[in-house]
């Protein structure tokens, strides 16, 4: 699906008075609702440096993303906006998201450290062939969620924690290793 299919799909899923599984469960349904102010908020005000705009005026063939997410991913309410502004720079790039907990099941082909951790980037060229993968969220961030781990945070602590991260970072940090992955 595009991205704004996915966007269609998040807010069906909102508005649906009984929303599929696992959204029929409370918990992902306020996470998932939580999520959609977040990515609203990023698409709104969310600001891409002159590095990225330079990183992705610099490709000059083809490139396919796919971008593996889910609306019950708190990172990926703050990563796919960005991504996909990233993507928007550019007409050479082409976009297709794809559920993580539906065919084709993709994610089976890149998981991080064993798990199905989303959001995932893929980038592959003309042909079909990978180029890079990113994800699920930025090193910085990923340092700062081992460290909450560690300590034995909970989900909830966890969650705030992760959401002030990314507030303060504004997509630095994700603009920074996707323009590294593109040069």
């Amino acid at each position: 699906m595009n991205f704004e299919s996915y966007l269609s799909y998040f807010e069906a899923i909102l508005n649906n008075p009984t929303p599929p599984a696992p959204f029929d469960n409370p918990d992902y349904f306020n996470y998932a609702k939580l999520n959609w102010s977040r990515t609203s908020r990023w698409l709104k005000h969310g600001a891409l440096n002159q590095g990225i705009k330079d990183a992705v005026a610099s490709i000059q063939k083809k490139q396919h993303w796919i971008i593996i997410t889910e609306p019950w991913c708190g990172d990926a309410a703050h990563v796919v906006p960005f991504l996909h502004m990233i993507a928007a720079l550019n007409p050479l790039i082409s976009v297709d998201i794809e559920l993580r907990d539906s065919e084709p099941h993709r994610i089976n082909d890149y998981l991080t450290n064993g798990g199905k951790s989303i959001p995932k980037l893929i980038i592959q060229d003309e042909l079909g062939k990978d180029l890079a993968t990113w994800g699920p969220r930025p090193a910085a961030c990923q340092v700062f969620y081992d460290t909450l781990k560690e300590k034995d945070a909970d989900f909830e602590t966890i969650k705030i924690e992760l959401q002030k991260w990314y507030n303060h970072d504004e997509g630095k940090e994700i603009m920074k290793e996707i323009g590294a992955l593109l040069k």
